[in-house]
């Protein structure tokens, strides 16, 4: 018997490339900073990152292709300090969330060391269309 992957299930025509995202998410799976994701409404969701020790201008967020690229990268300032232990590492970051069709960046904030980034999925319409059969009589 021949096992069917997701993207070449015969019912599930043009999601090929689904299958790639998959993978190519699971790939970046680490678990620095830790992060939330909670539905705010039927068609709103929101991304949580624990960021504390990061500056708004430490943080970059991007869309690339679908992509949504959270990076973090801190200025290092221990160079004038004396540390006995140093146990708050400030060490870069890159977290990415593959976005849906329809799924936008609505804004981001920053509130007590937590990163929010809101995102909103637009609904399209409903489109119903009538095929036409032809015959091929001669």
């Amino acid at each position: 018997m021949t096992k069917l992957s997701f993207g070449t299930h015969p019912f599930l025509l043009g999601f090929e490339q689904l299958e790639r995202l998959v993978e190519r998410t699971a790939k970046t799976a680490e678990g620095y900073p830790p992060f939330n994701i909670e539905a705010t409404s039927e068609n709103a969701y929101r991304i949580t990152l624990a960021v504390a020790g990061f500056r708004e201008e430490d943080l970059s967020i991007t869309v690339e292709d679908r992509q949504l690229v959270i990076r973090g990268r801190q200025g290092d300032d221990g160079a004038e300090r004396v540390f006995l232990h140093r146990g708050i590492a400030a060490r870069a970051f890159q977290r990415s969330f593959v976005l849906a069709d329809g799924v936008e960046v609505a804004g981001a904030s920053m509130e007590h060391g937590l990163l929010h980034i809101d995102l909103r999925r637009s609904v399209p319409e409903t489109v119903v269309q009538t095929i036409a059969i032809s015959s091929r009589r001669k």
